[in-house]
């Protein structure tokens, strides 16, 4: 039986790695203490792989400090959504000012 760590597609066997693993491994690469290949050695993974993770792992470190706030992406809001409930908000509003003044229980003036 194959460790977790490993996926079955056909005849193809791959393994897959968590995001802690990749960033652990890219930052070993990104020290430069070790070689490429004493890293692929040490971690059981391509070189290549490694250069892939380290890449993305630098691509991805200007999100850490850049301009981007995480209150920005929730602030997405459906605003057709919004401008239809006003409308059906409005159009409730006018019925029942209108039957309210018919039956003199509200005041023309407001």
């Amino acid at each position: 039986m194959l460790p977790n760590c490993y996926t079955t597609g056909g005849d193809t066997t791959r393994r897959t790695h968590s995001p802690a693993f990749k960033a652990k491994v890219a930052l070993a690469a990104i020290k430069g203490e070790k070689t490429l290949s004493e890293l692929a050695q040490q971690f059981d993974v391509h070189p290549n792989q490694i250069t892939t993770w380290k890449g993305q792992l630098l691509e991805g470190a200007t999100g850490v400090f850049g301009q981007e706030k995480p209150e920005a992406k929730e602030a997405a809001v459906d605003l057709k959504a919004l401008h239809a409930k006003i409308g059906e908000l409005t159009l409730t509003n006018d019925f029942l000012s209108g039957a309210l003044t018919k039956a003199g229980l509200l005041s023309v003036k407001r």
